[in-house]
């Protein structure tokens, strides 16, 4: 994996999972940017989600990673953003295919239902799986929509 910098951000469910994710990239050499959130306390995912989503959509070629308990509100908040393509991951093969077809810019992780070691699979496959372009990139090309 190469030296970059990791926007990340969770919810109160993804907490922990985000810590230990943190640490694990932390060791692999990369720069985190933890937007939070800091503890176990409840939170609004939200708040959380649109720091990590804004610093992709900015930063072309950025990928960043989001926690909650299932994965869909944080999830769902991020792709708002017209830059970001935010992938529900919950097997190592479809982040693989996230990237691989979809381009996906941030890994979306739903911490209640998978354990640290498939979460930090996910992490490490998310980061070192190139986008295959071709026809795919047509598919992407479609995905904004404007009336």
């Amino acid at each position: 994996m190469s030296k970059l910098v990791i926007p990340i951000g969770c919810d109160h469910a993804g907490f922990e999972m985000k810590e230990a994710i943190v640490k694990h990239l932390q060791s692999k050499g990369f720069s985190v940017d933890d937007k939070g959130c800091y503890s176990n306390d409840s939170i609004d995912y939200a708040d959380y989600a649109h720091p990590v989503a804004t610093m992709v959509e900015e930063n072309p070629g950025m990928k960043g990673i989001l926690l909650c308990g299932s994965g869909n509100g944080i999830n769902m908040t991020a792709n708002k953003h017209q830059g970001v393509r935010s992938a529900l991951c919950w097997k190592n093969e479809i982040a693989a295919l996230a990237r691989q077809h979809n381009d996906a810019n941030i890994l979306t992780l739903p911490a209640r239902f998978i354990s640290l070691n498939e979460a930090l699979e996910m992490v490490d496959t998310f980061f070192t799986t190139d986008f295959e372009g071709g026809r795919h990139q047509n598919r992407i090309d479609k995905i904004p929509f404007c009336k």
